[in-house]
């Protein structure tokens, strides 16, 4: 008997945990997001593949150190997960997710750049995996419809069991996808560094 509910347990456990993108649910996104909780630093230069964002001289001092990159925090009685990118440097941006309503049957973001404007946008479930969290730009909103410079997709790719992540934001301008977009590589903190 043991063994035929340890079989139905796993087989449960592994059920759900093998949620596809297409399938996912606001909930499951927003698990998927505390699953970032703590602080990150940024991962040594040759880990920094596909980009050179971390050669900006804001940037590149915390390279490699045990400097915090990027933290995730929950707040307001965990109603919004805070990001904070950068902090205290002078490429600071903070993005904050939450419920987009009551029933939140969606998840929103505000990201306060410093291109000096706050794109919003709106989890795109059908993309996203436990893995790889997408959010478009909210195409109801004026400045994703505008020609300004903004982040228009923010992307967090998480790997080597939940211990590296990837985030992208990808910038637009004149309605367009730009070349130079950020993309930053982070390393989770060891928690003896809380």
């Amino acid at each position: 008997m043991l063994k035929k509910i340890t079989f139905y347990y796993l087989a449960s456990v592994l059920l759900v945990s093998t949620i596809h993108a297409g399938e996912a649910d606001a909930f499951d996104l927003y698990d998927w997001m505390e699953s970032l909780n703590g602080e990150w630093t940024l991962s040594p230069a040759e880990k920094q593949t596909g980009t050179d964002s971390y050669k900006h001289k804001a940037v590149l001092p915390l390279v490699g150190t045990d400097a915090t990159g990027i933290a995730f925090k929950s707040i307001g009685r965990n109603s919004t997960i805070q990001e904070d990118l950068l902090p205290n440097t002078a490429k600071q941006m903070v993005t904050m997710y939450h419920c987009k309503d009551l029933e939140c049957e969606q998840i929103k973001a505000t990201h306060y750049c410093v291109k000096m404007n706050q794109p919003e946008f709106i989890a795109n479930l059908a993309a996203s995996t436990k893995n790889r969290i997408v959010f478009d730009c909210d195409m109801s909103t004026e400045l994703c419809l505008s020609d300004e410079d903004h982040v228009h997709q923010i992307i967090h790719e998480i790997s080597d069991k939940g211990t590296h992540l990837k985030t992208s934001y990808l910038s637009w301008e004149n309605q367009k996808p730009k070349e130079n977009s950020s993309i930053y590589h982070f390393d989770k903190k060891n928690k003896k560094n809380f």
